[in-house]
């Protein structure tokens, strides 16, 4: 997604929401495209009102913002120009998994949360954090 929507992806947002739509393609293939219609609907409302969403304080310090859509969740940085969408991840994944989430941005590296296994299975937004924070 370019700029000139209003809005930029982060690589890792970008592939968060082809990692749910090859998900959701597995069960009901006609769903795909709505549901990822909706998230792109959901990242197009935040560029109008980019403090629309709500603070984690118990997750990040950081200035970012999180907004549902169905039953997913648009982690981002409302103060960017364009607006950045820093990922999209399910609405019940741990806490720990959002707080290391909410600290993507710029260079990524592997992760391992503590006591958290990481196999194949376990999708890869689980497995990265990044070096560089907002």
């Amino acid at each position: 997604m370019s700029a000139d929507q209003g809005f930029e992806l982060h690589p890792l947002a970008a592939q968060d929401i082809t990692g749910i739509w090859e998900y959701i393609a597995k069960d009901s293939p006609l769903a795909t495209r709505r549901v990822r219609e909706e998230i792109l609907d959901g990242i197009r409302a935040l560029t109008q009102f980019p403090h629309q969403g709500y603070r984690r304080p118990n997750l990040t310090s950081r200035p970012l913002r999180f907004y549902p859509v169905r039953e997913f969740v648009i982690a981002y940085a409302p103060e960017k120009m364009p607006l950045l969408i820093v990922a999209v991840f399910h609405g019940r994944r741990s806490p720990r998994v959002m707080a290391t989430i909410s600290q993507r941005q710029g260079v990524t590296a592997p992760c391992r949360l503590p006591g958290q296994p990481t196999p194949a299975s376990i999708p890869s937004i689980v497995r990265r954090t990044t070096l560089d924070l907002l």
